[in-house]
């Protein structure tokens, strides 16, 4: 008797705990209808609104404005490819910087000497970007990297 007692209860269980999870996705549901009944009424009182979009409701859409984009603004490199009459003006200030570093030095320079000169502490963390701007600089055809891992004005 107490085996089927058992069994009852357990069933009533588990047949709750069943109910309540529709229940939890019925109202989800009747949330999803309610936002859909609204996105129609807003739709059909701009479709009459407008004919359907033939017609404007009357608003002048602004002039697009002109944006003047600068390296690394959109995809641009922030480092271009060295070409044939392209001066340092077209890299950004901090790259102008480190090749006005290197230039001026009297010969090879190392990367913790440049970030000397820009300021930074000599960290791995201050002195690592410090790498990889003088490594894209190379790679550009802006400075040669000799094979000590030292950089010259090209």
């Amino acid at each position: 008797m107490t085996d089927v007692l058992t069994w009852t209860v357990q069933q009533r269980l588990e047949l709750e705990e069943r109910a309540e999870l529709l229940r939890r996705e019925l109202a989800g549901v009747e949330s999803q209808l309610t936002r859909l009944d609204a996105a129609e009424v807003v739709f059909g009182q701009w479709a009459e609104a407008t004919d359907c979009g033939r017609r404007s409701l009357g608003v002048v859409p602004p002039e697009p404005v002109r944006v003047v984009a600068g390296p690394g603004a959109g995809g641009m490199r922030l480092v271009p490819d060295r070409a044939e009459g392209l001066g340092v003006e077209v890299l950004t200030s901090e790259y102008r910087r480190i090749m006005e570093i290197v230039a001026d030095a009297d010969g090879p320079v190392m990367i913790k000497g440049v970030a000397r000169v820009l300021g930074r502490e000599l960290t791995p963390g201050k002195v690592e970007p410090v790498r990889g701007q003088l490594r894209k600089l190379a790679d550009r055809g802006w400075l040669t990297r000799t094979g000590a891992g030292r950089y010259l004005p090209r």
